[in-house]
């Protein structure tokens, strides 16, 4: 049976966005990423994190830093008993410097490509789910992917969120009780 899945996106939510994040030296989690994320699987929920990653297609660093990154941050969470289920990434984008990289993509949000995949490859009912993220992007995405709920972290305003919360213990409380 499908489960859903709270999803994350990464600068923003996960992280503080100090742009082009590709050295865990330079990544420092956000206050409360941890608890919200471990009383999601508490509930029944997998974990996925989607991310748009141009610094890969801009020559910033490369798709192996964004894997070692990526395995380093899931192991933090699993730490904090909160497994990662997926990490997927988008490193294209029109006009990217690097010619390999340098092409639209369904992957990159506010395309739901990325969400898809994850509901393809974990197993995932989107209706249920739940994405968070800090863009109006990442809820354009969620909504055109069909998740559930979407909710908005920080103090944009967005009409594609069902939630907008200023940080993760009010987002946890609204969402978990």
């Amino acid at each position: 049976m499908p489960q859903p899945a709270l999803f994350l996106d990464r600068d923003g939510v996960i992280n503080i966005d100090h742009g082009y994040i590709s050295r865990r030296e330079d990544f420092a989690f956000l206050d409360g990423v941890f608890p919200l994320a471990r009383r999601a699987v508490d509930r029944g929920y997998r974990i996925a994190v989607v991310t748009n990653q141009s610094g890969i297609g801009r020559g910033y660093y490369r798709d192996e830093d964004f894997a070692v990154l990526s395995c380093w941050m899931a192991g933090r969470f699993a730490a904090h008993g909160a497994e990662v289920a997926g990490v997927f990434h988008c490193p294209y984008l029109p006009g990217a410097p690097l010619a390999a990289y340098d092409r639209d993509s369904f992957w990159r949000k506010p395309n739901p490509g990325m969400i898809l995949e994850a509901r393809r490859r974990l197993g995932l009912d989107l209706a249920r789910s739940i994405f968070v993220g800090d863009q109006p992007t990442d809820m354009a995405a969620a909504r055109a992917a069909g998740i559930g709920t979407r909710a908005l972290l920080g103090n944009r305003v967005s009409d594609d969120a069902t939630l907008a919360a200023p940080d993760h213990a009010v987002l946890g409380r609204l969402l978990f009780g």
